[in-house]
């Protein structure tokens, strides 16, 4: 995937639906430039087309959706790394924001990173920390673990943060999951009863899915972004989560 084409991604996840043309004059290339690389991308699986238009796709890709609000996640990632300290174990669930924390670990001494996600454990492989990849059945398109030895190896590990991508969230079903096998290993996680600390994007919030994770009171943190609308941010404050909007 070439520099353009990447902006092209960014743009068709942020947006959900966005004009050839519009591309167009964002790229400042032509519109047969644009196709070629919508062809392209669509043969990938990253986005589909459709009649003068290009849409985002729902998968479960750790590099596709990492495109979406890139910038925005890479500040939520600097932030919760603040929250480690030396010598911590600590627990990294396989979300797109979560994989981004990889890259400010550098200055951290004698930590242990536990992992469900080949992916993050694969962009730890140049940080100063040990890493404990855990086993199981292989999710090919997440690049995750999953299942009942997953389920076995968690439930012999201890640390004391955990941190968990979820895919929504509203006040009547709480924390919710896409895949249920990786809403599973979420609830293994949280019974562990560890420092539970959500690290996602406000896009989450108002979505439902149909996996729960939780209980709500279950978490202690969660780490998101400014344009968290405020009835959201009032209801994970009254649930007893303490809540850091990133700028």
């Amino acid at each position: 995937m070439n520099d353009r084409q990447q902006i092209i991604l960014q743009w068709v996840n942020d947006k959900q639906r966005i004009s050839v043309s519009e591309l167009s004059q964002i790229c400042q290339v032509s519109e047969v430039t644009i196709r070629h690389d919508l062809n392209q991308l669509e043969q990938r699986h990253y986005l589909r087309r459709a009649h003068g238009f290009a849409v985002a796709i729902q998968t479960d890709d750790v590099d596709t959706r990492m495109m979406s609000n890139f910038a925005q996640k890479q500040k939520l990632a600097k932030f919760a790394a603040s929250l480690i300290h030396d010598g911590e174990t600590v627990f990294f669930e396989s979300g797109s924001s979560i994989a981004l924390l990889a890259q400010y670990l550098a200055d951290k001494k004698n930590l242990t990173v536990i992992t469900v996600s080949s992916y993050v454990a694969s962009l730890l492989k140049s940080m100063p920390c040990d890493v404990v990849l855990l086993g199981g059945m292989y999710q090919k398109t997440s690049q995750t673990v999953v299942g009942p030895l997953t389920r076995l190896c968690l439930q012999q590990m201890n640390f004391s943060k955990a941190f968990i991508g979820i895919d929504g969230f509203t006040d009547t079903t709480g924390f919710t999951g896409r895949d249920m096998l990786r809403a599973d290993v979420v609830n293994t996680v949280v019974a562990k009863g560890a420092e539970n600390i959500v690290l996602t994007d406000s896009s989450k919030f108002g979505q439902i899915n149909l996996n729960p994770l939780g209980p709500v009171s279950a978490f202690s943190h969660v780490i998101t972004d400014e344009a968290l609308p405020e009835t959201f941010r009032q209801q994970l404050t009254n649930s007893g989560i303490k809540v850091s909007l990133v700028g």
